[in-house]
């Protein structure tokens, strides 16, 4: 599977407010991903392919910034885990590097905080 990203936000046609950035970060080794809106279960698919997209297109560690995330339920939280696992698996990590108050209130419910740094 062989796709390309570039420096641009993209939008899912079925989900408004929602917006995912994947940037190549200037630090060597990383690339950056940049979530707005809200994931919940109508849009964590695609928020979920950006990632693994993002993963597969880029050799570093996956830097995930959930700043501007204003809602996140059961279905996103899978959205990360999902995506942490198949980095693990292809010897790179995935990193929350900044998440807003629900969102880290999530992490922190369900104990998986830890997984994300």
């Amino acid at each position: 599977m062989t796709a390309v990203m570039s420096a641009r936000r993209i939008r899912p046609p079925e989900a408004t407010g929602l917006e995912v950035g994947v940037v190549p970060d200037p630090r060597a080794g990383t690339v950056q991903v940049v979530v707005s809106g809200e994931i919940d279960l109508d849009n964590a698919a695609f928020v979920r392919q950006v990632l693994l997209t993002a993963l597969v297109s880029h050799r570093g560690t996956l830097l995930v910034d959930l700043e501007r995330v204003t809602f996140c339920d059961c279905a996103g939280l899978n959205t990360l885990l999902t995506a942490r696992r198949a980095a693990l698996r292809a010897g790179r990590g995935l990193r929350i590097t900044t998440a807003g108050r629900r969102v880290e209130r999530l992490l922190n419910l369900t104990g998986t905080r830890p997984l994300f740094m």
